[in-house]
């Protein structure tokens, strides 16, 4: 969700039309025959006014009887789905099977939510996020959401990169881009899993424009979900110069928060010290607002 709510602030200060977004979807997953995009649904909610701020995922105003009927009937109910939820990826999933690729889907669905910014999968071909820990390899969902990510990570991996072409939209708006920015998320498993796509890799390598990530940790801690637990694992601390090995070679710029301003020896890159904690829709504003600003400057 903090990347869906940075979007969300970024496109309050830049304006819709001028921001495109790339979205990860190697934690897509199929439950009950249906095919579900978490993160680019978290976007597409978010920008269209109908996340559920207090859940941190789904629609707001949610009910559960089609889950509550799955459960009772044996069936698979681990994922939760809410029945508004259920029926964008009823819509979703029926266009795929008749043929339509994800980036043409995600389009019409942004577009009968009345979301301006244009969002694009990184790519319409099969890549899935795999995490290799001490208790087995385990698909994203299923570590993240049935195990409740408790294992540590030895390794993550992304099935489908070595083929996976990126949607020709990403690619143009990455050459089109007058700044580049990667949200405050986890590293390993929300920005890798898009830069796992070559191409993409390849166009933030080559950039012509600034490029600029937020650190998703406050104080070395995540506010919400492993990250932190991630970076000392894979990346030996927590701290600024961790996030930013994370990138090497593809930002200019890290921005971290207040309580991280005193570990900025060695760092890599250039510093941004400010308040990175998104709690209301004025905090998530100023943070893009000093973002843009800085960059721009």
């Amino acid at each position: 969700m903090g990347g869906a709510r940075f979007v969300r602030g970024v496109v309050d200060v830049a304006g819709a039309t001028a921001t495109s977004v790339v979205g990860n979807v190697g934690d897509d997953v199929e439950v009950l025959g249906l095919h579900v995009s978490p993160d680019l649904d978290s976007i597409l909610y978010a920008l269209a006014g109908v996340a559920d701020e207090q859940r941190g995922w789904g629609r707001s105003g949610e009910t559960w009887q089609a889950l509550e009927t799955v459960g009772a009937l044996g069936g698979e109910d681990w994922f939760a789905l809410g029945d508004r939820d259920l029926g964008l990826h009823l819509v979703r999933t029926q266009a795929l099977r008749a043929g339509d690729p994800l980036s043409a889907v995600t389009a019409r669905l942004a577009n009968a939510l009345g979301v301006a910014a244009r969002l694009l999968p990184a790519t319409d071909d099969p890549l899935r996020t795999w995490l290799e820990t001490p208790a087995g390899t385990f698909p994203f969902q299923e570590w993240f959401v049935a195990r409740g990510h408790r294992d540590e990570v030895d390794r993550v991996r992304f099935d489908g990169a070595e083929t996976a072409r990126a949607v020709p939209g990403a690619l143009g708006a990455f050459g089109a881009a007058d700044v580049i920015l990667l949200a405050p998320s986890n590293p390993y498993v929300s920005i890798w899993p898009i830069l796992a796509v070559a191409e993409l890799h390849e166009a933030l390598a080559g950039r012509r424009v600034p490029a600029v990530a937020v650190s998703p940790l406050i104080g070395g801690r995540a506010v919400k979900g492993p990250a932190d637990r991630m970076l000392a694992r894979l990346a030996g601390g927590t701290g600024p110069r961790e996030v930013a090995s994370c990138y090497e070679g593809l930002i200019d710029v890290l921005v971290v928060d207040e309580a991280d301003g005193a570990d900025l020896d060695d760092l890599p890159v250039r510093a941004i010290v400010t308040k990175t904690l998104m709690s209301d829709d004025d905090a998530t504003r100023a943070l893009a607002e000093t973002v843009l600003g800085a960059v721009a400057a």
